[in-house]
């Protein structure tokens, strides 16, 4: 399958091929953790790379190569690499390029664990990060110097839904060298395609879209063949945070479907937000889709669909927060996002609440703030609801 296939088609059908052996159509889990040689010299040409074929799972693995395979086409990438969680694709891209004494700027919202991972544990190897409001360029072009190596992007933000403009600043990193590394994750490559937007390297954390079902963590990135063969014989392979054969046989299966539950959880957001806005409980909806977000042009411009992450903002703060999380029926009380169930949490209360209250405040992150991933149940149910919870 080639890029010529519309989203639909390569969803279904990239990297996909009937089995030889007993023509089953669905990919075969090949759960073994090693691969028989014909004779020495075959297992040595393996090892020297002088013929193609599998050797041990740490290095690759036929269920893996077809979902890299397939994401690598939803991407527009040349390859991609999958790993044990997202976390494993953050730290083994970041790795990868960043060497002592070098920079990296980035989005001042972005994953915890990937800010603990630049600001508590690479830093001890002399890599330095800056974070800044990456939804303003000129701050972008201002935090470079001359030994930043990488600009790492999250767009939109979580949980404030703030959106980078990746074809301004990739214009401004190639102009300096430096390489750009998107994470995906909240837009999937159905909604957002970073690499036709000039970004180097695309990350996700594949157990929320892609995955979709909540039953897998996992992670992928996809980019030039020179890089994803780069980071697989160094940091994936001698860190070995490598997925299993049986969380990429999901994420295959998750992929198929990944167009036709984003069609659903996109219109389902839209409403959703719609209804928010107008309620008089909320103070502020934070929503690429509505004409009221501050950078509804810019969505426009760069997303194929506004996604299924909300937050806003309640009039009656931290309290009228709790008493959502407790009082909901349908949405279910959990962190995560990109699961087909509906999933709501209260960062000042939950995933927060070990921030400084006036840290919290300046990342604009208020008592009242809620984050809610709209899934892909009735849109009225959902509806409904929120508003016993909110009423």
């Amino acid at each position: 399958m080639t890029k010529k296939h519309d989203f639909k088609t390569l969803a279904v059908h990239a990297g996909q091929k009937p089995d030889k052996l007993h023509g089953a159509l669905a990919t075969p889990l090949y759960q073994t953790s090693t691969f028989v040689f014909d004779n020495v010299q075959q297992g040595a040409n393996r090892f020297a790379g002088e013929e193609t074929g599998y050797i041990y799972t740490r290095l690759g693995n036929p269920t893996q190569a077809v979902l890299e395979e397939k994401m690598a086409a939803l991407e527009g990438g040349e390859a991609a690499l999958a790993f044990g969680s997202g976390m494993a694709a953050v730290s083994a891209v970041l790795m990868y390029f960043l060497k002592s004494g070098d920079h990296v700027v980035h989005s001042d919202a972005i994953y915890g664990c990937t800010h603990s991972f630049l600001h508590e544990i690479i830093c001890d190897y002399n890599v330095s990060a800056t974070s800044v409001d990456t939804s303003d360029v000129q701050k972008v072009k201002d935090a470079i110097k001359p030994n930043t190596k990488v600009i790492y992007l999250e767009t939109p933000a979580n949980p404030t839904m703030k959106l980078c403009d990746i074809e301004a600043i990739t214009k401004i990193a190639k102009e300096a060298g430096i390489v750009v590394i998107v994470d995906n994750t909240f837009m999937s490559p159905y909604l957002q395609s970073p690499l036709e937007l000039g970004a180097d390297v695309v990350l996700h954390s594949a157990t929320k879209y892609i995955g979709g079902h909540g039953d897998v963590v996992a992670g992928l990135l996809v980019g030039s063949k020179e890089i994803m063969d780069g980071i697989r014989m160094t940091t994936l392979k001698d860190i070995g945070g490598i997925i299993a054969p049986f969380d990429a046989w999901l994420l295959i299966r998750g992929l198929k479907t990944l167009a036709v539950r984003m069609d659903r959880t996109c219109e389902n957001a839209q409403k959703v937000a719609e209804f928010l806005e107008q309620h008089p409980a909320v103070e502020k909806v934070h929503y690429p889709g509505l004409p009221s977000f501050p950078q509804h042009e810019l969505a426009k411009k760069q997303m194929k669909g506004f996604s299924g992450l909300i937050s806003f903002e309640l009039k009656g703060g931290y309290d009228a927060g709790v008493k959502l999380m407790n009082s909901v029926k349908l949405c279910q009380l959990a962190v995560s996002l990109g699961d087909v169930d509906t999933l709501i949490q209260h960062p000042a209360s939950m995933t927060h609440s070990v921030v400084p209250e006036e840290e919290r405040l300046e990342a604009k992150i208020t008592p009242g703030l809620v984050r809610l991933s709209v899934g892909i149940e009735d849109v009225q149910d959902i509806i409904e609801d929120l508003e016993q919870g909110i009423s």
